[in-house]
């Protein structure tokens, strides 16, 4: 199972779409405290609609704590500051891909210690940063292209309804 890791998030509607990502692709999602907003907000809870039912949540107090746990797994860090492209790296299927706080990303210490496995997706020059539950449905999915989509329903059906 995929990973995703939000580091101290801070606006509820951003969780809460995350939520709905994760829930949709089977991602487990962690949440690092302190959050900036509660979990039972109701713009995180609009936004994740009810895609909580089936989702993998958990909420950690700190980034070590699953570090620590996971060691032996593949670790990614989105941010602006990386020299690859998130293209550029293979994405075994159950890799942790990291994400920091709306605000400023993730810290420059955890950055510098995890440098040549940080990546970025591609801006035009003077774009700061992609809003933080676009760049987790990015990265996910092209992970999950990477894995051919494993454990995701394989084609659509036609309803039957008139629109």
């Amino acid at each position: 199972m995929l990973n995703v890791v939000l580091i101290e998030p801070e606006i509820p509607q951003n969780a809460g779409n995350i939520v709905r990502t994760c829930a949709a692709t089977n991602t487990k999602l962690y949440m690092v405290r302190p959050l900036g907003f509660e979990l039972s907000d109701k713009y995180y809870k609009r936004a994740g609609m009810d895609y909580f039912d089936f989702s993998v949540i958990e909420v950690v107090d700190s980034f070590e704590t699953i570090y620590e746990k996971n060691k032996d797994k593949q670790f990614y860090f989105a941010s602006t500051k990386s020299q690859h492209t998130y293209t550029e790296v293979t994405y075994p299927e159950d890799c942790f891909i990291v994400f920091g706080k709306e605000s400023f990303g993730i810290r420059e210490s955890l950055l510098k210690q995890h440098y040549q496995d940080c990546i970025r997706i591609p801006m035009q020059e003077g774009a700061r940063s992609l809003n933080l539950a676009n760049s987790v449905a990015i990265i996910v999915y092209e992970a999950l292209r990477q894995n051919n989509f494993a454990n995701l329903k394989e084609y659509g059906e036609l309803t039957g309804r008139v629109d």
